[in-house]
C-alpha cells in the first residue's frame, strides 16, 4: 500500500483535529452490537495483517453507479445494509454506516446485530465521517480505501483531510479480493445494440459531437467510466445492472483512439460490427489500467472527477482536465425521436397501471394480496405491452405505515397484506426500448379519513403548482422547488428528499445534471430535459403520500421585454385518486388543471384498453367541480 501526498484540486472546508479541540467537541460514544457480523471480523483480521486502522467502504463500483451488480456489493456483504446510498466505516473496534433520510428506517432494521451503528447523514446531530474518524483514531493512524471504488474527487478530499490531521491514506487496500471467498463473478450476459430508430442519432455522430466538445475544452481525449454515458454514446445496452440496461465497460475516446474495454463474452457479432462501424476497437475490460499507463504524455485527457476512480485517474501519465462529463450534458437533452418514444412508452405504461390498480381495487378487500404481489403483478402487466425490457427500479409498494418509509422495498418477510381500507403508495417504473417511466400514485383502498384527504390534497397542490409553472430561460431547479413545497410549508410540514430528478432514455431512471431540490445545482432547465415532479409527505407509523409525474421541459413563450419563457408538458398518463382529494381546498385553476389532465389521460390510454378497463378509467377521470 502507498501513502499519498497532499495534492488536491477540491476547494472545500475540512474539519481538522484543531477545530474539534477549539470547539471542545466531546467524544460520541458508539455502542457496538454484541453479535458481530462474521464478515466484519474477517475484515478486521485483514486490517490487522496490513496495519490498517480504519477502512472506508462506499456502496458503489468502479463506475460510480447508482445500482451495482452483486460482484461489487462489498459494503452490503460487510454490514447487511442494501440501500443505494450508504458508506460504511470500520475500525478495529467500532463500525458505523452513514446514510440519508430515505434509508433511516431501513438501515435500523438491516443493521441490527451487524456490529454497525447507523449515522444520519446531513441531519446536524450525528458526526460526519471525518468528525467520527477524528474522535476514534489516534494521530498517525492509517486510513485505507479501495481506490478502484473511490472517485478521484472523493479520494482527494479524503487525502486532504488525512494530511491536515496527521493520518496516512492508503489507496490500494483490496480486502474483498481476499476475504470474500464466495464473491459473485462479473455479469456475463451479452451486450446489445440500441437501434437508431429508438435512439434517434447514430453513435458515430455522437462521437463527433463529443470530440468537438473536447476540443472546445482544450482536451484531446476523454476517459469515460460511467456506464450510462458509454451506453448513450455508443448506442449500446446490456443486462449487467438491475433496472438500468447497461453493459459493464470503460471507454477511451480521442480523434485517433476509440477504445471500448469490455469482457469479450459480451461482444456478439452484431455488437462487434456496430462498434467497427463507429471506429471503436474492442479491448479486454481488465486491460484498462495498462492501457492508460501507456497513453502519450502529450495527450490532454478530460476526466469527470466524480465518475472516474482514483485508481484510473492516477494511472494516466499525461495532463488531465477535471470537468463534469460533457456526455451528461449531451444526453440530458432528448431529441425528437426520443421524446416521441417517451410519449408512446407512457401510453403503454399507463395502460399497464390501469390494469394493476383495477386489480388492486378488486383484490384488496378480499385480503388475498400483499405488497410483493403488487410488484409481481405490475411487472406482469407491463410485460404485456410492446418493447418492455424490465422495471426501471425496485417498486416501492408501501401500505399504511410502510408508505412512510421513503425507499421501502417489500420482501416476503416484511410484506403487509392489503385490505379494503387505508392508504397505499406505489412508486414504480418501466424500461422500454423507446423510453423510461417513473410514476408514483397514492390511493385509498377504502374509507379515507379527513386527515388523509387533507394531507393528500396538500401534496397534490404542490405537484400541480410545479407542473403548471412558466419560467424564464436560465431558471434552475432550486428556484422552482418551493412551488412544490409551499402548501406543506404553510402548515409546518415538509419532506426530506428532492422534488425532481432527471430521467434517461432507456437508461438510468435517475439521471443528471438537472434536478429540482432545495440545494443549489448550477444547471438551468432546458427544452428537451425530462425531470420528475414528486412532492411527498410521510408520517411515521401512519402513512406516506407521494404524487409523481415526469415532465418534459418545452418552449412556452417569447417576449420582447422579458426574454423567452419555458414550461412543462406532463408525460406521465395515469389519474390522481379523486377519492383522496378534498375539493374544498382546490382553486378553480387547480380543478381545471386536474380535469384537463384527466381528459388527456383518458383520450390517450383508452384505445389500449378493453371495455371493462376503459369503463374503470372513465370513472377515475370523471370531471370534478
Amino acid at each position: 500500500m502507498k501513502n499519498r501526498g497532499n495534492n488536491v484540486f477540491i476547494n472545500e472546508k475540512i474539519v481538522t483535529l484543531q477545530d474539534c479541540k477549539k470547539e471542545n467537541k466531546q467524544q460520541i460514544p458508539i455502542t457496538m452490537s454484541r453479535e458481530t457480523y462474521p464478515h466484519l471480523e474477517a475484515l478486521r483480521e485483514e486490517m490487522r495483517r496490513l496495519n490498517v486502522d480504519a477502512v472506508i467502504i462506499p456502496g458503489t463500483d468502479p463506475h460510480q453507479s447508482e445500482y451495482i451488480c452483486d460482484h461489487w456489493k462489498f459494503r452490503d456483504w460487510i454490514c447487511g445494509f442494501t440501500g443505494s446510498n450508504g458508506t460504511a466505516v470500520v475500525t478495529l473496534d467500532q463500525a458505523a454506516l452513514w446514510t440519508d433520510s430515505r434509508y433511516f428506517l431501513q438501515a435500523e432494521i438491516e443493521l441490527a446485530d451487524s456490529g454497525f451503528v447507523m449515522m444520519k447523514e446531513n441531519m446536524g446531530n450525528d458526526p460526519t465521517i471525518h468528525e467520527w474518524l477524528l474522535q476514534v483514531l489516534k494521530e498517525d493512524s492509517v486510513i485505507a480505501i479501495d481506490g478502484r471504488l473511490y472517485s478521484a474527487q472523493d479520494a482527494n478530499q479524503l487525502e486532504r483531510f488525512c494530511g491536515e490531521n496527521g493520518f496516512m491514506l492508503a489507496t490500494e487496500f483490496y480486502p474483498a479480493d481476499k476475504i470474500w471467498t464466495d464473491r459473485p463473478a462479473r455479469p456475463s450476459e451479452p451486450a446489445f445494440v440500441h437501434d437508431v430508430q429508438y435512439a434517434g442519432e447514430e453513435a458515430s455522430v455522437k462521437i463527433e459531437r463529443l470530440l468537438k466538445v473536447l476540443e472546445d475544452n482544450d482536451a484531446t481525449a476523454m476517459l469515460v467510466t460511467a456506464l450510462d454515458d458509454i451506453a448513450w454514446l455508443l448506442n449500446l445496452r446490456g443486462n449487467d445492472v438491475a433496472f438500468t440496461p447497461v453493459a459493464i465497460a470503460f471507454a477511451y475516446i480521442s480523434e485517433h483512439n476509440k477504445e471500448l474495454f469490455i469482457d469479450e463474452n459480451k461482444v456478439t457479432d452484431e455488437v462487434r460490427q456496430h462498434l467497427k462501424s463507429c471506429g471503436v476497437r474492442v479491448r479486454d475490460y481488465d486491460d484498462i489500467v495498462r492501457f492508460l499507463e501507456r497513453v502519450s504524455e502529450h495527450e490532454v485527457v478530460l476526466i469527470d472527477p466524480n465518475r472516474v476512480s482514483d485508481t484510473l485517474a492516477n494511472a494516466l501519465p499525461c495532463q488531465k482536465v477535471y470537468f463534469r462529463s460533457p456526455i451528461t450534458d449531451l444526453k440530458c437533452i432528448k431529441n425528437e425521436v426520443q421524446i416521441d418514444g417517451f410519449r408512446h412508452a407512457m401510453e403503454r405504461d399507463g395502460a399497464a397501471l390501469v390494469r394493476l390498480f383495477k386489480w388492486i381495487e378488486e383484490e384488496a378487500p378480499k385480503g388475498s394480496i400483499n405488497e410483493v404481489d403488487v410488484w409481481n403483478k405490475g411487472m406482469e402487466f407491463r410485460a404485456m405491452g410492446d418493447m418492455y425490457h424490465e422495471d426501471s427500479f425496485a417498486m416501492i409498494c408501501g401500505y399504511k405505515e410502510h408508505g412512510a418509509i421513503v425507499h421501502y422495498e417489500a420482501t416476503d418477510e416484511s410484506a403487509s397484506t392489503l385490505h379494503g381500507e387505508g392508504i397505499l403508495l406505489v412508486d414504480s417504473g418501466g424500461q422500454y426500448m423507446d423510453g423510461t417511466t417513473d410514476i408514483t400514485r397514492t390511493v385509498t383502498l377504502g374509507n379515507p379519513t379527513a386527515q388523509e384527504k387533507h394531507d393528500f390534497t396538500l401534496v397534490l397542490k404542490g405537484h400541480l403548482a410545479l407542473q403548471r409553472a412558466k419560467f424564464p430561460v436560465g431558471t434552475t431547479g432550486c428556484q422552482l422547488d418551493v412551488l412544490a413545497r409551499l402548501p406543506l410549508w404553510q402548515e409546518a410540514m415538509t419532506y426530506g428528499h428532492g422534488t425532481g430528478h432527471g430521467v434517461g432514455h432507456f437508461l438510468g431512471c435517475h439521471e443528471g445534471p438537472q434536478s429540482i431540490r432545495t440545494n443549489f445545482v448550477n444547471v438551468a432547465l432546458q427544452p428537451g430535459m425530462i425531470t420528475s415532479n414528486e412532492p411527498g409527505l410521510y408520517k411515521t407509523g401512519e402513512y406516506g403520500i407521494r404524487t409523481e409525474n415526469l415532465l418534459l421541459c418545452v418552449e412556452a413563450e417569447k417576449t420582447e421585454d422579458f426574454g423567452d419563457f419555458l414550461a412543462f408538458e406532463p408525460l406521465t398518463l395515469f389519474p390522481y385518486d379523486l377519492q383522496l382529494i378534498d375539493r374544498t381546498m382546490l382553486t378553480a385553476e387547480e380543478v381545471a388543471q386536474i380535469n384537463d389532465y384527466h381528459r388527456m389521460v383518458r383520450e390517450r390510454i383508452t384505445p389500449l384498453l378493453n371495455a371493462d378497463e376503459a369503463a374503470w378509467l372513465a370513472a377515475k377521470t370523471k370531471e370534478i367541480n
